[in-house]
């Protein structure tokens, strides 16, 4: 609060909302308010202009961090894959696998969802892929319209959870950050910090016990009103075989175990995991695209014997003392290289001519431009805020919560849900969570488990009305006959539902931290 009695930093949160909430683009919004309080502040004497020295290299510092130069590269694996429509063979297959069984429709599209968020990260994609070719489905056999419209939208924001996302990755980011700093605190000077692996191994568990919840809820629902989702009048000719089964699934599976499991395993990075994705999207699209199977099939292979033979016999032929066997090994490299070049360049040359790369590279550029915005602006909106003493103010609240650290979690997590009606989950997690996660860690909370708890709160944003993101997505995708509001009905539920998935992980921590205690 400044010299005339304005709490600057309050109004300072008030006027970015009602900036959003009023149609301003966001990283504009953000920006603005921050650079219009800074003056005000500085006018007023509550605020040290100088403070935004330091811009330059807060922009620097983010647009050097190896962590984030994943996200694009996870972007445009997610969508080479939705422009392949890969999405829709899988979604066809399994919706003959199990549409024979009551609630068995909806259960499908949850799995597709669940195996699109593994392989694409997208909930845009995901949500507009699954509302023009399961919504449809689901209605023509019967089921409830409300029903079908959660099951879309709630299946399509398991891109978030289930790793890679690009929401654990800013929020893995943010949270390293926040434990660094809670350790600096502490007076314990260290460089032990939480990785984006160790985020991914401890979301995956969670992400799969969401999946389990909505294919439960789905299926007693189906069992105790029984117009709700019936089953699928389909005759034995209709069932997949299970080659056909294999051949929807396998693909899809492959890219997942090479993209999570060389990141789990330790094998890579998750930017040189990312290449990974990107590169295995780029060869199943080919394909798909018409590109000769005996290529794309011969260029992975290539390529996954280079990545295994370099990691175990790795070669430094600019040594004075390299031999015969480092040149022949050499040579081998640079023809396994030459293979996986030749089928990576005829999948490119398919998908240009078939007009999937170009919108592929447009929309990959739009939505890291969009993201990285956001990050850019967020740390000018932090550094005027925690300048106007807005710092000290969260922390004389959450310090004075009844409850001690079990009521400041509650709070903050009552927060976050509040926030996720009118906010972005890039612009919660950019700009509320540096504020209130060290002070969260600095009061004993377990940062990998806090982390999951505040990504599935996250993820909940894209449910509420009136701007989760998946409700516009879907309302563009859905047929004419449903309504906005079936749409808003539909989702109640699952909301719900995503509370009781927050519930289990807060009283059953283990499931956060099983995974990365084996792996790291």
């Amino acid at each position: 609060m400044d010299a005339s009695g304005l709490p600057l930093d309050l109004l300072m949160f008030a006027a970015l909302i009602g900036g959003i909430l009023l149609g301003y683009p966001v990283a504009f919004s953000i920006a603005g308010t921050a650079i219009l309080f800074a003056v005000l502040g500085w006018t007023l004497g509550a605020f040290d202009i100088g403070l935004l020295g330091a811009l330059g290299q807060r922009a620097f510092g983010l647009l050097t961090n190896d962590v984030l130069i994943a996200i694009p590269l996870f972007v445009f694996m997610g969508v080479v894959l939705e422009k392949s429509r890969i999405a829709e063979a899988l979604m066809e297959t399994m919706g003959r696998l199990f549409g024979p069984l009551r609630g068995g429709l909806g259960v499908s599209v949850v799995v597709v969802g669940a195996l699109l968020a593994a392989s694409t990260g997208i909930v845009g994609a995901t949500v507009v892929a699954m509302g023009m070719i399961a919504l449809p489905t689901m209605l023509r056999n019967g089921y409830n319209p409300s029903l079908s419209c959660g099951i879309v939208c709630t299946s399509g924001t398991l891109g978030q959870i289930i790793p890679p996302s690009t929401l654990l990755i800013i929020l893995s980011d943010v949270m390293s950050n926040a434990y660094q700093q809670a350790q600096f605190e502490q007076g314990r000077f260290t460089v032990e910090t939480i990785s984006v692996g160790q985020i991914f191994a401890a979301a995956l568990m969670p992400g799969l016990m969401l999946v389990g919840v909505y294919i439960v809820y789905l299926l007693g629902r189906a069992w105790l009103i029984r117009g709700d989702a019936p089953a699928m009048s389909t005759g034995a000719g209709d069932r997949p075989s299970p080659l056909e089964v294999l051949r929807a699934v396998v693909p899809p599976v492959l890219l997942i175990v090479a993209v999570l499991g060389s990141i789990l395993g330790g094998i890579a990075t998750p930017t040189e995991a990312a290449s990974v994705g990107a590169i295995g999207a780029v060869l199943m699209a080919g394909a798909r695209a018409g590109c000769s199977l005996r290529l794309i099939l011969g260029g992975a292979a290539a390529l996954l014997v280079l990545a295994v033979a370099a990691g175990t016999a790795p070669v430094r032929l600019q040594r004075d003392d390299a031999g015969l066997t480092e040149w022949a090994l050499g040579g081998g490299y640079v023809l396994l290289a030459l293979i996986g070049m030749t089928a990576v360049a005829g999948a490119l040359r398919r998908l240009l001519g078939a007009d999937m790369l170009r919108p592929a590279l447009t929309g990959t550029m739009v939505i890291t431009a969009m993201i990285f915005a956001t990050i850019l602006t967020a740390s000018v909106f932090s550094l005027v805020f925690v300048g106007l003493g807005g710092e000290e103010r969260i922390e004389s609240i959450l310090t004075a919560m009844p409850g001690g650290p079990t009521g400041a979690l509650l709070f903050c997590m009552a927060l976050i849900f509040a926030l996720g009606f009118f906010l972005d989950f890039v612009e919660i997690t950019v700009i509320v969570l540096p504020l209130v996660a060290p002070l969260l860690i600095l009061m004993g909370h377990d940062p990998m488990w806090l982390s999951i708890l505040i990504a599935i709160n996250l993820q909940t944003s894209f449910l509420t009305p009136p701007f989760g993101f998946s409700l516009f997505y879907l309302r563009g995708a859905a047929p004419p006959e449903v309504s906005t509001g079936q749409i808003y009905r539909g989702v109640a539920p699952f909301i719900v539902l995503q509370i009781v998935g927050i519930a289990l992980v807060w009283l059953w921590p283990p499931v956060t931290r099983w995974l990365p205690g084996l792996l790291y």
